[in-house]
């Protein structure tokens, strides 16, 4: 069974994937440990952390970062809606301004820049 069986809401994106950022930092609210991740992929409304640290669906990670060209920095409060064990999670952003929402689609050439 491949990902997208297993998994129907990879396949029903509703948003392309950006795979650059900079600084990027996860935190699990109520703990203090620092999770280790590989690169991720990037949407408005989301984005798919590498990591091989498995979290239950609905827990609620706060995720900072950097875009690659901007410069701009984000941070977010997450949903997890998915784990694939050992690959990593997938977390829908619940708490970001509409600045960095405009900032990120920038970034992916989704929207220009206002001026």
């Amino acid at each position: 069974m491949g990902i997208e069986e297993e998994y129907p809401s990879i396949a029903a994106r509703k948003d392309p994937r950006y795979p650059q950022l900079r600084e990027l930092r996860v935190g699990y609210e109520g703990f203090s440990e620092e999770i280790e991740l590989r690169p991720p992929d990037i949407s408005p409304h989301g984005m798919f952390l590498n990591t091989a640290r498995e979290f239950p669906e609905g827990a609620i990670l706060k995720v900072t970062f950097r875009l690659a060209r901007s410069g701009t920095l984000v941070q977010t409060r997450s949903e997890v809606r998915y784990c694939l064990k050992g690959v990593g999670v997938g977390v829908e952003f619940i708490d970001i301004s509409a600045d960095a929402v405009r900032a990120i689609e920038e970034e992916m050439g989704l929207q220009s820049p206002v001026k």
